[in-house]
């Protein structure tokens, strides 16, 4: 794979108020400390010199953030207003989010809803993790949802793993990491909530990737879909022998779901809107992808159960 350079810049959409870029893993969005040598704020002034806002501390205005380790869209405002309007879309809880993530073990429920409310670990040596509520030194729980919907089974330098999209329908810190060690999948490379001692210390990344971003901000509806990282040409030790659900019908899906209504508490939910399972499948299909906000006419679907329900369960 393709280190992380001050060159190497994705950018999977641009406007007059917004940029959308792919960020690599392993990568801050910006530092303040002298020694971090690749930031993505430092790739953005090396390639975007002439939009640095001289006003913002790292001359640009991120709109949300990724963790250092995981990769994908992340939505860069080109201004005040701009970044203004953004702002909004997340406070009220319009954004729609996507992630795609490799997971250790075969999950077999093919959809799932995941609510455990998540806190700050207290436990001495774990002072900067999270943790779910019951767990001992868990404090301040609040409610997290995530939807996750299995695409894939294969092996991971000979493990057995899957490959799921998952669906973020609250903001808690690590809140997808978190959840996927819950469930006892955690993310194949993810040093910190991953089980098996020393397991975590082969793969060269964290398998998350931020792969759908849509801000439907007043004057435009921000929307991007990055490539899939997770394919055998692009990791050799990721080999997939089953398939669940294509990821190109899933982009459709949220495409064409409508937009998160504040007023239902701004939660679009994915689960129920796919269509019916049809079983698994050997063979694979790719995915596609475009610009532009696809038909909201979907009706907003009913709040989820708590914790974990398989799909199709009552």
């Amino acid at each position: 794979m393709e280190p992380g350079s001050v060159e190497n810049l994705c950018v999977v959409y641009r406007s007059h108020d917004f940029l959308v870029v792919n960020k690599h893993w392993d990568v801050r969005i910006d530092s303040k400390a002298w020694r971090e040598t690749l930031t993505l704020q430092k790739q953005l002034r090396h390639r975007f010199p002439e939009l640095a806002d001289p006003d913002t501390y790292y001359g640009f205005r991120f709109c949300h953030q990724l963790d250092f380790s995981t990769s994908g869209a992340l939505c860069v405002a080109l201004n005040k207003a701009a970044a203004g309007s953004a702002y909004r879309c997340f406070k009220d809880r319009r954004v729609t989010k996507a992630y795609l993530a490799l997971v250790r073990g075969h999950v077999q429920e093919s959809r799932m809803t995941i609510s455990y409310a998540i806190g700050k670990n207290s436990t001495e040596g774990r002072t900067h993790t999270m943790c779910i509520e019951g767990t001992q030194g868990c404090e301040n729980p609040k409610p997290s949802l995530t939807e996750l919907v299995v695409l894939e089974h294969g092996l991971y330098a000979g493990d057995p793993v899957s490959k799921v999209l998952l669906q973020p329908l609250t903001g808690r810190t690590h809140q997808l990491r978190v959840h996927c060690s819950a469930l006892g999948h955690p993310i194949v490379g993810d040093l910190t909530y991953g089980h098996a001692l020393g397991q975590e210390d082969q793969p060269f990344r964290m398998m998350l990737h931020a792969f759908y971003l849509r801000i439907p901000t007043s004057a435009e509806c921000v929307e991007a879909c990055t490539p899939d990282p997770f394919v055998p040409s692009l990791d050799a030790c990721w080999s997939p022998h089953t398939l669940l659900q294509p990821l190109d019908e899933l982009v459709q899906v949220l495409r064409a779901a409508p937009d998160p209504d504040p007023s239902e508490g701004g939660w679009s939910y994915l689960v129920p809107l796919l269509l019916p399972d049809s079983g698994p499948s050997t063979h694979m299909l790719s995915v596609s992808r475009g610009s532009g906000c696809g038909p909201h006419t979907c009706h907003q679907p009913p709040q989820p159960p708590p914790h974990v329900i398989p799909a199709g369960l009552p």
